[in-house]
């Protein structure tokens, strides 16, 4: 298996090379000292963003007035200002208030974040399905709507990786076209992974034996990438995603493309497994 996932490397850095494979402008991956997230490029994650943001305004301000009662009663009740302490022992009022105003509160705050699990959740009809399949360390792909072809990503070591970052390089892409809904079907074969892409607001656990679904529509082209996101072993953090997403014709030609390369090594390793059968 290992000669074959070399061998399919080869090949594909060889079309990379040669242009066969569609190429498209970095768009989003991690930067140095970046503190918020990566540029949407979904409506999910444009989602995702816009609630972090009403979140951060809405923890600030109630920060700000908690800081400023506090600061009030420090200089309005201290000892030198108010040297006869109250007896008050009971306030229907204040009660009142430190009661109703965090449940408003609360459901301010989950209206907006049942809805956008709802939207989430629930899978729009899709346009293509892909098979997102976790191994140690690298993550295989199959597209059943389109003959079913499928192949590995691996990461690439630095003098293989050209222009793409370090850590994220890999020699295969996850390809798909622009305005389309995607649906990925996840799963691991030997430990938990998570396949996770952070421009699309996407995050979904590979657990053996099981199928989880998550779905994403990239608004725009270009390459992304993401990483394994549940600790699965010595090289987890040597297993990066990398999603190509092109216009419908450049997918359309990447997929004739892909189907001839993977067909012919399907086909080898048929032979040299018939062949090692017989040896035995």
């Amino acid at each position: 298996m290992n000669a074959f996932r070399h061998c399919a490397k080869n090949i594909a850095l060889g079309l990379l090379s040669l242009g066969m494979l569609p190429s498209a402008a970095l768009a989003a991956q991690p930067k140095p000292w970046q503190l918020g997230f990566q540029d949407a490029a979904t409506d999910n994650m444009a989602q995702i963003t816009s609630f972090n943001d009403f979140l951060l305004v809405l923890m600030a301000a109630i920060t700000l007035i908690v800081l400023g009662l506090m600061v009030y009663v420090m200089l309005r009740f201290n000892a030198k200002t108010n040297p006869e302490p109250s007896k008050t022992t009971h306030n229907t009022l204040v009660e009142v208030v430190w009661t109703v105003v965090p449940i408003l509160i609360l459901v301010i705050i989950a209206i907006p974040s049942f809805r956008l699990l709802y939207y989430q959740r629930v899978l729009p009809e899709a346009d293509m399905t892909i098979k997102a399949t976790g191994y140690q360390w690298y993550w295989g792909y199959e597209y059943p709507d389109h003959g079913g072809f499928a192949f590995d990503s691996l990461m690439l070591n630095d003098d293989e990786r050209g222009d793409q970052p370090r850590l994220l390089a890999t020699d295969t892409a996850m390809v798909v076209p622009v305005n389309a809904t995607v649906r990925v079907v996840v799963t691991g074969a030997d430990v938990l992974h998570s396949w996770a892409m952070p421009a699309f607001g996407v995050k979904m656990d590979a657990v053996p034996g099981r199928l989880n679904e998550t779905w994403f529509r990239a608004e725009q082209t270009g390459t992304f990438y993401g990483q394994c996101s549940e600790l699965c072993g010595v090289r987890h953090a040597f297993m990066p995603i990398r999603v190509e997403v092109v216009e419908q014709e450049e997918f359309a030609s990447w997929v004739e493309e892909a189907k001839a390369e993977y067909a012919q090594l399907e086909t080898s390793q048929g032979m040299l497994a018939a062949a090692s059968t017989l040896n035995e």
